[in-house]
């Protein structure tokens, strides 16, 4: 057994690889032999059959692959659709795209164009240009809806109506009332009422709506310490750091983390704000497929080998946005101290709705969270409020301080804000915070087993709030929009770029909140619109 240290973090490996020497990057083994080696680099065996060999133990032999089928790999439903729709599918895309071109080419587009750029870059890409204007803008109706009220089981939706083809929109002066099945609120804490609004509106009589400051500077009071406390204890964990926008947790915090020289093996869907900082950071990045750790550790072995990395660091997500898929966290930590490597989770969508004590996907796989380098989530989904966090030892923690942009540039967490998610942690950490733990399960497999039963793909493991519905077609997932809201059921279409052009699909996301009644009444809707845009694509 060797530890490999690293600008003074340590990480455990069994195996004894070729490291580079602490003359050419500062990394050497604690208790075993210093390689040789001082060119800082160690070429990498041929492979053979598609194959890297790893380096042998003395005169043993390679280092076997890990046996994988002892872990839990939260597989879910990913049912491919036929290929007579598949067809169909890009045909219609095709159509709609050589539409666009026609119309392009007739019509003068009722925006404002770049004038005087002789000499300069374009502002836009050509295609995404195009997109946006003769694409995006037919189904631009379904986007973007103003909401009138807290984004609650119900929620109201301001009615708008176009006169010229979605290039511009205006109000009727109406409101619709609409079962909520869009908004990220898995356990129902974005209420007009309760413990937790009254929290945040005391908090705003005592602190007012804003610090008008960075955290390091004067923007830190005593709702944010007892914040970060009371998340380092919920989450099992040294210390924690909370940001005031979840998006920029991981924007600004990553590049704080991440340095030069690190490669990171990135998760195919891993989200855009991940994407965002490991840009930022500069790091070399190598994408795994979802949720394989078998080509992951194939990807992990061939970096070992190749002897030049600072820290490799594995970066995945709890339950997937898009895909209501849940990561294989058993697999995952095994393989991190199999190989000696790193291991960011971004916990987003499961910390609060995942795990029978709500804790998150660590809670859920039954995995220590202190075998979780670093654990980074919002406080946008389950804790119906803003910003985010990220969490671990303390070094850790101090290091995001230093290096991060988030404490010393971005402004500070609305003190309602945290007061708002305290309350909500502190309620999940009750019995009555169970309660809504297991309701919220129980809606998310209710709500799943109907739609299966309806004869449509649904994407995603059984216990995700987060239930994607497939329609394939940019037409089809408008088409489901406009009449689920005529129904009463307000949802989100996703679309290019947020998923694959020819997978369209409409996205659930569920609640404890949401009563059995409720339920009800939208699988109805669904079951209609289902049967009237032909949506049934299962074959099983």
């Amino acid at each position: 057994m060797a530890a490999v240290e690293v600008d003074g973090l340590a990480a455990s490996t069994n195996i004894n690889l070729s490291m580079k020497s602490p003359k050419s990057n500062g990394i050497k083994l604690l208790n075993g032999k210093i390689n040789p080696r001082t060119n800082g680099y160690i070429n990498p065996p041929q492979p053979s059959n598609g194959i890297t060999k790893m380096p042998r133990e003395g005169k043993g032999e390679a280092v076997p692959f890990m046996d994988w089928s002892q872990y839990e790999m939260f597989p879910g439903s990913f049912e491919k659709c036929s290929i007579f729709t598949a067809a169909l599918t890009h045909a219609g895309l095709y159509i709609l795209m050589f539409l666009g071109f026609i119309n392009q080419l007739l019509f003068k587009p009722n925006v404002a164009t770049e004038r005087n750029r002789e000499g300069y870059a374009p502002l836009y890409n050509p295609f995404e240009q195009f997109f946006s204007r003769y694409v995006y803008r037919r189904v631009r109706h379904c986007f973007n809806l103003p909401v009138t009220s807290t984004p609650a089981a119900e929620l109201s939706l301001k009615e708008r109506a176009t006169d010229d083809y979605n290039w511009t929109f205006r109000f009727t002066g109406k409101e619709n009332r609409c079962i909520n099945l869009g908004s990220y609120n898995y356990l129902g804490f974005a209420e007009p009422e309760g413990e937790c609004a009254d929290a945040a509106e005391a908090a705003s009589r005592k602190y007012g709506l804003a610090l008008a400051s960075s955290r390091a500077e004067l923007g830190t009071c005593e709702v944010h310490r007892e914040l970060e406390e009371t998340t380092a204890s919920f989450l099992g964990v040294e210390s924690a750091i909370v940001f005031g926008m979840g998006f920029a947790t991981n924007s600004m915090g990553v590049p704080g983390l991440i340095a030069e020289g690190s490669l990171v093996l990135s998760d195919e869907n891993n989200h855009a704000s991940l994407i965002l900082g490991l840009r930022l950071a500069r790091a070399t990045v190598r994408v795994f497929r979802h949720n394989d750790v078998a080509h992951l550790e194939k990807l992990a072995r061939h970096a070992i080998a190749e002897g030049k990395w600072k820290r490799i660091i594995i970066v995945v997500e709890g339950v997937y946005s898009m895909e209501g898929s849940i990561v294989p966290l058993q697999a995952m930590v095994a393989l991190k101290k199999r190989y000696g490597l790193y291991l960011y989770l971004d916990e987003a969508h499961s910390v609060g709705a995942l795990g029978p004590r709500g804790r998150g996907v660590t809670d859920y796989a039954r995995v220590d969270p202190k075998d979780v380098d670093i654990l980074m989530g919002t406080f946008t989904k389950s804790f119906g409020a803003a910003g985010g966090y990220i969490a671990g030892t303390k070094q850790l923690i101090n290091s995001v301080k230093a290096r991060g942009h988030g404490h010393s540039y971005a402004h500070s967490m609305s003190p309602p804000v945290a007061a708002q998610v305290l309350t909500a942690m502190r309620a999940i950490a009750s019995p009555k915070g169970a309660a809504r733990v297991a309701r919220l399960r129980e809606n998310t497999h209710y709500f799943r087993e109907r739609l299966r039963k309806l004869g449509v793909i649904t994407y995603g493991h059984e216990d995700s709030p987060v239930v994607p519905m497939l329609v394939y077609t940019f037409s089809k997932m408008a088409a489901t929009v406009e009449r689920l809201q005529s129904r009463r059921v307000a949802t989100v279409g996703v679309g290019f770029p947020a998923t694959p052009l020819n997978k369209a699909r409409i996205r659930f996301c569920l609640s404890a909140a949401h009563t059995r009644e409720q339920l009800d009444e939208c699988l109805e809707a669904i079951e209609a619109v289902v049967d009237e845009l032909g949506l049934r694509y299962s074959r099983r």
